[in-house]
């Protein structure tokens, strides 16, 4: 330990003295009027003391203009070391940094915005490589896609093309062109994500009448996910166009409660092989029987 730690920090007594020295630095490098009353005066060594001014910026409730002055051995002349702005007890400071990553939260991307993944990310694993590529004599070719220009010499938009018969071809054809797919462990923490939200321990599916296993509207998906979840299609229900669970459940179950079909009127019978006699004129007084057709005049047919 040097000899200087081990001497008084009692505050020396010219630094200790220059109270107006430090508070002219305080004030040059605030603004004006933010600095407030002495605080204290703190002994950082031999002829070195640090004054302390309360500061007034609302900005910065807590805080101690912190003034160092100093003065060379058998001096008496007191000069200025350093003027800084530092956090008290009660300082109110800004919370933790934490890395963009662990701030990000479901929603937070707009238009326009990229998300950068880990090369490391475990959930997701090596796609299609390329490695297990075929020797060079193979009937199938084993050369890369290619930068090709366009024929047209006033298009510059250079395209990657896969060259015909090549294994990137055939994998994108097949729809396996990609460098990487879900890891098991991403297939395991999406699916646990979107139970949470639609499964059945959700209110909503505790209270359902059937489950969406049964639902006519559940919209089945491929893949090992389609064993578990599937896609709901009904419009007043909460989770449509949502990835639900088998197991989630809503009011608007398909069979929960199947209205009857209304009751309608039977159709009027209608009876078309019989003839009705229908009397053309009134019958006279006293006589009950209709009006014989062949007793009428020819006028009363409607002949000329």
């Amino acid at each position: 330990m040097s000899a200087a730690t081990t001497r008084s920090r009692t505050p020396d007594r010219l630094c200790a003295e220059a109270v107006d020295l430090a508070r002219t630095a305080a004030e040059e490098a605030a603004a004006p009027g933010v600095v407030g009353e002495h605080v204290s005066a703190i002994a950082e060594g031999d002829r070195v003391v640090t004054h302390l001014f309360e500061c007034k910026d609302p900005g910065y409730r807590g805080w101690r203009w912190a003034v160092t002055v100093t003065r060379a051995s058998r001096a008496k002349l007191v000069t200025l070391d350093e003027t800084v702005l530092l956090p008290g007890d009660d300082a109110l400071l800004a919370p933790e940094w934490v890395p963009w990553s662990e701030r990000l939260r479901p929603g937070d991307m707009g238009p326009g915005d990229l998300l950068p993944t880990d090369a490391e990310d475990l959930r997701l694993e090596p796609g299609w490589s390329g490695e297990d590529v075929p020797p060079p004599n193979s009937v199938v070719s084993t050369e890369m896609a290619e930068l090709v220009e366009a024929e047209d010499a006033d298009v510059t938009d250079r395209t990657v093309v896969p060259v015909r018969g090549s294994i990137t071809s055939v994998a994108e054809e097949l729809g396996m062109r990609r460098a990487r797919v879900l890891s098991r462990y991403g297939l395991h923490s999406a699916a646990d994500r979107w139970d949470e939200s639609f499964g059945a321990k959700t209110p909503m599916a505790q209270a359902a009448p059937a489950s969406c296993v049964s639902c006519g509207f559940l919209v089945a998906i491929g893949g090992s996910l389609g064993q578990a979840f599937g896609v709901c299609a009904n419009e007043f229900s909460p989770a449509d166009g949502r990835l639900v669970s088998l197991s989630y459940g809503c009011g608007g179950h398909s069979e929960a409660a199947v209205m009857p079909k209304p009751l309608r009127p039977a159709p009027p019978v209608l009876d078309s092989m019989a003839t009705d006699e229908f009397p053309l004129r009134p019958a006279p007084a006293g006589d009950t029987g209709s009006v014989s057709v062949s007793d009428l005049p020819a006028a009363d047919l409607g002949h000329s």
